[in-house]
């Protein structure tokens, strides 16, 4: 589903991700960050897609909300197994939304 975002400026932390054969708990703790990560303070909302590519764009209120997120306990662990167990390559970068439009109003 497209997130229901308010309008900008906000932050978008997109996250790309080439995924190994293995799942070692990759499921489970997949749905425990989005879980967690939408009772964070300034989590606006979330995309997911995943084929060869996974791309996770979430969006935050400001940058502080970012960092905060980042340095969750629970969140530092799973970036640590997604290091070592989950993910071949990724890469996260964080932007600035100025500007959305669409089909419909959200």
């Amino acid at each position: 589903m497209i997130a229901n975002t308010p309008p900008p400026p906000y932050y978008a932390v997109i996250f790309s991700s080439v995924r190994t054969e293995e799942d070692k708990g990759y499921a489970e703790m997949s749905q425990r960050m989005l879980q967690l990560a939408s009772e964070q303070d300034g989590f606006l909302g979330v995309e997911s897609a995943r084929n060869e590519l996974g791309l996770t764009v979430s969006y935050w209120r400001d940058k502080e909300a970012i960092s905060r997120w980042r340095n969750h306990v629970e969140h530092t662990i799973a970036r640590r197994k997604g290091r070592s167990d989950w993910y071949r390559d990724f890469k996260t970068r964080v932007a600035l939304v100025e500007r959305d439009y669409g089909s419909t109003e959200t």
